[in-house]
């Protein structure tokens, strides 16, 4: 297919040599240079951030309101196009991205919604070349899906950040963690997430978690996310 992909951000830049390897002429542009824009292609894909999306959508889709315009946002509506566009939707890819470290599309799951039907069967051809992992979901839905990525990914990271922080107060780096925290993740492929749990909150060990919570009595912050997890862990181990 002939795609056109606006934006140079995280997405944007694992989204190109992904389209490339499979085998689409990719045009890329910078969403400040949309006078460049080609006037048709099968895709035009949208990937700024939220903030900027609505203006760049309205600029990107003036003169070429015929053709198909999808975005790549997980908490921002279809809707974003109406009134710009006949035919538009979304193609979101479920996973965290980096500038400096490429990811696989292969193993992504990728989260479609469209206007038409004729929109959506043009949009899993073009998902179907990157991934098998391919999923039909409105709007509402996804705000879910992206909340639940936020806990997923986003508050696990910044526990990493937090941790990371502890360690380096007595001099380790945070590498002492790395199988811990991939033994971590590997369990939740086998176990669900209540059952992979471990640690002082779970076993109800007060001793341990006031301890604990003590040694961040300089942090309060800090000491307020320690203690609203460890009672939420166990608020859910006394549930289960």
């Amino acid at each position: 297919m002939k795609v056109v992909l606006i934006g140079r951000g995280r997405v944007a830049t694992n989204l190109l040599p992904a389209l490339q390897q499979a085998g689409h002429e990719v045009v890329s542009v910078n969403s400040r240079t949309l006078e460049e824009l080609p006037t048709k292609a099968d895709v035009y894909i949208i990937s700024v951030k939220d903030s900027a999306l609505q203006e760049v959508a309205r600029q990107a889709t003036k003169g070429r309101e015929s053709q198909l315009f999808v975005h790549t946002a997980g908490s921002m509506p279809m809707n974003i196009f109406s009134g710009m566009a006949t035919h538009y939707g979304v193609l979101y890819p479920m996973q965290t991205f980096s500038k400096e470290r490429l990811v696989d599309f292969n193993g992504i799951s990728l989260f479609l919604e469209t206007t038409d039907d004729v929109s959506m069967e043009r949009l899993k051809m073009l998902a179907e070349t990157l991934t098998p992992h391919i999923y039909e979901l409105d709007s509402a839905g996804r705000k879910h899906l992206h909340l639940a990525a936020v806990f997923a990914c986003n508050f696990v990271n910044h526990c990493y950040a937090l941790s990371a922080e502890v360690l380096a107060a007595k001099g380790l780096p945070f590498s002492v963690m790395l199988p811990l925290v991939d033994e971590t993740a590997q369990k939740v492929h086998e176990l669900a997430p209540r059952e992979a749990q471990t640690g002082p909150a779970v076993r109800g060990d007060q001793n341990v978690v006031q301890m604990q919570a003590s040694m961040l009595e300089g942090k309060p912050e800090v000491k307020a996310i320690y203690e609203a997890l460890s009672n939420d862990i166990q608020r859910i181990a006394d549930n289960d």
